[in-house]
């Protein structure tokens, strides 16, 4: 039986009556009964076992959710010394290889510990993973610190280690450090000043912050290779914070007390700059002076003379570890306590071994 024919003797919607079907009302009744008919014929299967009907009646199963990136925070002190941008870089490189989110976090200056005290707690309240800190002070970001701790962050010290004996007071666990041995790049640039010195001479150090330990650490070096030579008299220590424009003041004040300085050991490379501004402008062109960081203005500067010599301690490498370190802290792997970043002499002549 046709299609027409079966909607001639069934349908309900006129009766049957004869005459031509093909006028317009025909062919509208003809094409709705052809879907209609096209339908009953792609009705499922009835409910059994395995038919679509028994599974479209269970509820979907759910979706899986998309696993949350990591977060790791790396506070800094600033962002005005090339050096963190540096440790930025580094940082970067491993968020893009272990597929973290890295929020960076800096204060305003070096010397703005407060505001870095009061980002590490802001970190806390907005419970990200783990925090990678270069500590603007040794001592008072350590109660900060111990608050992360106790709300389940993971903690790295990169750069400029926490005071230990503070820390295990405050009972602070013991947190992993990476940085470089402060002290021995020092002295390594300590001793590029000295070197070929064969007659009485006058140095002075300009030191970074005195409560960082990586400050107090490089002057120790920079003393240990004065004394390393009989002839070398250290005359002045005077701290500029890490800061370009107040080693040119501290600079200006120096010399005006001790104008025969002839060898200067600056504890960055910005303090080192700005030092030799000074210098400059005063004529002393037979002073030598060396900093530390490698900063690319600092090596510009060895380069071109102005300084003697800087020392490279990787910051972009010191950023990568610290944020690798936090993740494997967070995977529960075992890390080492300690990392030591190795330190170049950059001079404008090979290095002696």
């Amino acid at each position: 039986m046709t299609i027409t024919q079966l909607s001639r003797a069934t349908s309900p919607l006129r009766p049957r009556v004869p005459g031509d079907w093909r006028g317009p009302l025909g062919a509208m009744l003809v094409a709705l009964l052809a879907v209609l008919s096209l339908s009953a014929c792609d009705d499922p299967k009835p409910a059994g076992k395995g038919t679509i009907a028994e599974r479209t009646d269970q509820p979907a199963a759910p979706t899986p959710p998309t696993p949350e990136r990591r977060r790791v925070a790396l506070v800094m002190k600033t962002l005005t010394n090339p050096f963190f941008i540096e440790m930025e870089r580094g940082a970067r490189s491993a968020e893009a290889e272990l597929g973290v989110e890295l929020l960076v976090k800096t204060a305003a200056q070096e010397t703005s510990i407060e505001q870095q005290i009061a980002i590490v707690e802001d970190l806390v309240r907005q419970r990200v993973d783990a925090i990678v800190i270069a500590p603007g002070d040794s001592v008072k970001l350590i109660p900060a610190l111990k608050r992360a701790r106790d709300a389940g962050l993971a903690v790295v010290n990169i750069d400029n280690r926490l005071d230990a004996d503070v820390a295990r007071a405050a009972g602070l666990a013991p947190v992993p450090f990476i940085s470089v041995d402060n002290e021995n790049g020092a002295f390594l640039a300590g001793r590029t000043l000295v070197d070929g010195v064969t007659e009485p001479v006058k140095a002075a150090i300009i030191e970074g912050i005195r409560t960082a330990a990586n400050a107090e650490a490089r002057k120790a070096g920079a003393l240990r290779a004065f004394a390393g030579n009989p002839l070398v008299t250290v005359v002045a220590q005077e701290t500029a914070d890490w800061k370009i424009d107040e080693a040119y003041d501290v600079a200006k004040a120096m010399f005006a007390r001790h104008p025969d300085i002839s060898l200067l050991f600056c504890a960055n490379d910005m303090m080192a700059l700005g030092a030799a501004k000074y210098i400059q402008e005063a004529g002393g062109t037979k002073v030598r002076i060396a900093g530390f960081d490698a900063l690319n203005e600092g090596v510009e500067a060895v380069k071109n003379g102005l300084l003697v010599a800087t020392i490279d301690q990787q910051a972009g490498r010191q950023g990568y570890l610290g944020v690798v370190t936090a993740v494997r802290m967070l995977s529960h792997q075992e890390v080492p306590l300690e990392t030591m970043v190795d330190v170049r002499v950059i001079t404008a002549q090979p290095a002696k071994p």
